[in-house]
């Protein structure tokens, strides 16, 4: 079966919310407690799409199997030119190739956007996560000990990042992904070919 990715939409808010919310309620993969509902996804994805690529990975049936999207790193202004960034898949579409697509397609938009660095924080321990990233190139910057209190337990956090763009001396402040959302060169990025897994 083929599968593809594209830029997700409001309307894929409840697939979204579909595939996060057993993240929240049942893993500590992410520190929200209480899974948002379809209402709060639509008004992520909303806002996140002003500034930051949002993707979903689809089959030929128009399935959902996993989105991935960046964010912002930091609030104050020298921040500008680094994104956090996910990726979340359905538990069935594990090891299938489906999240390093999305990333590749989403670490591509960041860089036509003008970012430098993209960071993943992960929560420890998560093998399959550590070996996506590093499969990317990402390497491990350090860890924040006991950071979060989830599910009985404290946490670490794992960092990694990854150079997407050369640091230029004078850089020119990101492009809103908003802007070029529609243009060629996304467009591009977002054609290559379907993959294909057994399942």
């Amino acid at each position: 079966m083929n599968y593809t990715v594209r830029l997700a939409t409001e309307f894929d808010a409840p697939d979204i919310q579909r595939i996060y919310e057993p993240y929240v309620t049942d893993t500590p993969v992410t520190f929200e407690v209480a899974a948002p509902d379809v209402s709060d996804i639509r008004r992520r994805l909303i806002e996140t799409l002003i500034h930051y690529p949002w993707l979903v990975c689809e089959n030929s049936d128009g399935a959902v199997l996993g989105y991935a999207y960046a964010s912002q790193h930091r609030v104050r202004m020298a921040y500008q030119w680094s994104a956090d960034v996910a990726v979340y898949v359905d538990p069935f579409y594990h090891r299938l190739g489906v999240g390093s697509a999305m990333y590749r397609v989403l670490l591509s938009i960041l860089t036509l956007q003008g970012y430098c660095t993209a960071y993943a924080g992960i929560t420890l321990p998560n093998e399959s996560s550590v070996r996506l990233h590093e499969s990317l190139g990402f390497t491990k910057i350090g860890v924040f000990h006991d950071t979060g209190y989830k599910l009985g337990e404290w946490r670490d956090v794992g960092w990694w990042e990854l150079q997407v763009r050369t640091y230029d001396l004078t850089p020119q402040p990101p492009i809103p992904f908003a802007r070029i959302a529609g243009t060629l060169d996304v467009q591009h990025l977002l054609e290559t070919k379907p993959f294909s897994t057994a399942r």
